[in-house]
């Protein structure tokens, strides 16, 4: 990672809220509204309001952060190896289309920024809540003259305007965890059911919500203890991850090595109750991949 600072992250995260808060107005018009559906693959649902979320989208990005690479769910999803490296903002124009297409509140607008497929920057707004989150994480440069950068990174997270942070949950019997379940339920582990049922089994409390985005953002807010879930997309979870990295969070993949946000098996949580949950899919009947 390049190492980018807090004052750029910082105005980078701005302008992520600022374009998300337009997606969303246009697509809030659509709420509840029976919009036109289509289904790109079974289970897995777009409407007109994603198609023009993400133009408006890649539009305002394109004309505020030129030379930035915009990547989206729909039309630009087969731009998502070749813009690899450097900075990259993947986008997701309604992130919970199943639940926006029923008239279910949680869906939101994710824009994030990834510096050589790293979270750094990011903003989420879910209007039918009435919650916006934003949040960056960057590493301090260098001091003048050289020498080692600090080994402390800097980074901040807020939910509608006010400085958030993970929890301080401390066991597995005390902590509320969510997850989700991809499209295509039809194979293990993919469909994610073995680690549902342990971790049900061992947790306060499982929430299942339908947006991965909103998912990460409740890690960050400390409203969740931890989430994880398989099988998703960069522009998914780059915003949320983001955030919850800003707030102080951890995010690992499945096994508890350093994640891939492309593969998308992840785990975030507040850093207290993840070793635990790490070891709970070790022990699942079908193995993690």
């Amino acid at each position: 990672m390049s190492g980018r600072g807090r004052a750029e992250l910082a105005e980078l995260t701005e302008i992520a809220l600022r374009v998300a808060e337009e997606a969303a107005a246009l697509a809030r018009a659509g709420f509840r509204a029976r919009p036109r559906v289509e289904e790109k693959a079974p289970r897995d649902l777009v409407t007109e309001f994603d198609r023009a979320g993400e133009e408006l989208i890649t539009a305002r990005l394109g004309t505020l952060t030129p030379g930035i690479a915009v990547v989206g769910e729909e039309q630009s999803a087969s731009r998502a190896t070749s813009a690899r490296g450097g900075l990259v903002w993947y986008v997701d124009p309604i992130d919970g289309t199943t639940n926006f297409v029923h008239g279910h509140p949680f869906w939101c607008v994710s824009v994030g920024l990834m510096d050589d497929d790293t979270p750094v920057a990011g903003a989420v707004v879910a209007p039918a809540l009435g919650l916006r989150w934003t949040g960056f994480m960057a590493r301090d440069p260098r001091p003048p003259g050289g020498g080692p950068a600090p080994a402390a990174a800097a980074g901040e997270a807020h939910r509608n305007g006010e400085r958030c942070a993970v929890s301080a949950t401390t066991s597995l019997e005390h902590a509320m965890i969510a997850t989700g379940f991809p499209p295509v339920r039809d194979r293990a582990p993919d469909n994610n059911f073995d680690a549902f049922i342990t971790v049900k089994r061992n947790a306060q409390a499982v929430r299942r919500c339908g947006s991965a985005a909103l998912d990460l953002c409740m890690v960050a807010d400390g409203t969740y203890d931890a989430y994880w879930e398989r099988r998703l997309h960069a522009w998914d979870i780059a915003a949320g991850s983001a955030i919850v990295r800003g707030a102080g969070g951890v995010i690992t993949s499945l096994e508890g090595r350093a994640p891939d946000y492309h593969a998308g098996n992840i785990v975030a949580s507040n850093g207290l109750v993840h070793a635990p949950i790490v070891a709970l899919f070790s022990h699942t009947s079908a193995p993690v991949r």
